[in-house]
C-alpha cells in the first residue's frame, strides 16, 4: 500500500511538471520562400509562421524593403490565423518580395520577437532561407542588339479631330444664343452691357457707419464684462465716419485735436459735439483708467454714436443709403 502512494505521488508530480514546461515553453517558428528560384525582377513570398499559446505575444519583423541589398519589399500582408487547437494558435505573416540582382542570396534564419510575462527573447527559424536570382542570357552573336525605333508619324486625318469640331461649334451656338437672350433682356429694361460691369457705387460712410453700429450691438460685449473692446469698437466706428465724411486724418488725431477741429470749423451741430466729446471720454477712460460705466451709460454712448452719425450725415446721401437702415438701431 505504501509502494503504490509513493508511485502515484511521483506521477503526479511528474504531471505537473511537464504541464508546467508545457505552459513555458515558446512558441515555434517556421519559415519558408515559394519559390526559392527566381528571374531577376520577379516576385516571391517569404512566409513567417509562429505556433504559440494564446496567452503570448510575438512581433514579425519588419522588413525597410529599400533595395539596397539587392532585395525589395512589394506588399507587408497581414497576419492570418491558421489553426486554434485549445489554447494553442497558429499564425502566418506573409511578405511579398522582389529581386533586382542577380545571385544566390542567404537570407538567414526567420526571426521573431517573443514576450511572455518577464520574458523576452528573439526567436529564430530552425532551417535558414535560401533564394537563388537568375538573369537571363544573351546570345550576341547569333543576335544583334538595336536601339529603340523612332516614332513613327501617320498622316493627319480630319476624323481624328472630327468630334471636337462638332462639340466646338455646338457650343459656339448655345453661347451665341445665351449672349443674344442676354442682350434682348437688357434692351427691354433700357439698359445696356456696359452697366452689368459697371462697379457697386461706394457705401456712403454714414451707412457703412450705422452698419458697423449695429454690428457691435449685436455683438452683446459689455453684457459679457468686455467694456474695453466695446468702447473701442465705438471709438473706431465714429473716428471712421468722421475721417470719411470730413476728410480729416480722425484715426491719428486724439480725442481732443477732433473736438477742437470740428467745433472750430462748426463741421457739426453744437449738441453732436458735446455727446460726441463725452462718448470719446468714456472710451479714453475705459481704455486707460480702466473704468467700468454701468449698463445704462453704456447704451447711452451707443445711442450718441448714432444720432451723431444720423445728424451729421449729407443729405444728398440719404437717398443712396441702405433702406433697411431708418431708425432700426437697437
Amino acid at each position: 500500500m505504501k509502494r503504490f502512494i509513493w508511485l502515484a505521488a511521483l506521477l503526479a508530480a511528474t504531471g505537473a511538471a511537464t504541464g508546467a514546461a508545457a505552459a513555458v515553453r515558446p512558441p515555434a517558428v517556421g519559415a519558408r520562400v515559394a519559390p526559392d528560384s527566381i528571374g531577376i525582377g520577379d516576385r516571391f513570398c517569404l512566409s513567417i509562421e509562429v505556433e504559440k499559446d494564446q496567452v503570448q505575444t510575438v512581433v514579425f519583423p519588419e522588413f525597410s524593403g529599400d533595395g539596397s541589398d539587392g532585395i525589395e519589399l512589394v506588399e507587408s500582408l497581414p497576419v492570418d490565423t491558421l489553426e486554434r487547437r485549445g489554447r494553442l494558435v497558429r499564425l502566418r505573416k506573409r511578405y511579398v518580395l522582389a529581386a533586382f540582382e542577380e545571385g544566390d542570396f542567404a537570407l538567414g534564419r526567420a526571426r521573431v520577437l517573443y514576450a511572455d510575462k518577464n520574458v523576452v527573447d528573439t526567436l529564430r527559424s530552425d532551417d535558414s532561407l535560401f533564394l537563388h536570382v537568375a538573369t537571363f542570357a544573351i546570345d550576341s552573336a547569333s543576335r544583334s542588339i538595336y536601339d529603340v525605333k523612332p516614332q513613327k508619324h501617320l498622316p493627319f486625318r480630319l476624323a481624328e479631330i472630327r468630334g471636337y469640331l462638332v462639340w466646338g461649334a455646338a457650343a459656339l451656338v448655345l453661347l451665341a444664343a445665351v449672349a443674344w437672350v442676354v442682350l434682348r433682356l437688357l434692351s427691354r429694361s433700357g439698359r445696356s452691357v456696359r452697366t452689368l460691369f459697371r462697379p457697386a457705387p461706394p457705401v456712403p460712410p454714414h451707412v457703412a457707419a450705422i452698419r458697423a453700429l449695429e454690428a457691435l450691438h449685436h455683438r452683446k460685449l459689455w453684457q459679457n464684462n468686455q467694456h474695453k473692446l466695446y468702447y473701442s469698437g465705438l471709438s473706431d466706428i465714429v473716428r471712421t465716419y468722421i475721417a470719411a465724411r470730413f476728410g480729416i486724418g480722425a484715426m491719428e488725431m486724439t480725442s481732443d485735436e477732433i473736438l477742437t477741429l470740428l467745433r472750430r470749423g462748426e463741421l457739426v451741430p453744437p449738441k453732436s459735439a458735446t455727446d460726441l466729446a463725452e462718448v470719446l471720454r468714456d472710451a479714453d477712460l475705459v481704455k486707460f483708467a480702466k473704468a467700468v460705466p454701468d449698463g445704462e451709460r453704456n447704451e447711452a454712448d451707443y445711442l450718441k454714436i448714432y444720432y451723431f452719425v444720423e445728424e451729421t450725415k449729407r443729405v444728398a446721401e440719404e437717398d443712396a443709403g441702405d433702406p433697411e437702415i431708418d431708425g432700426n438701431h437697437a
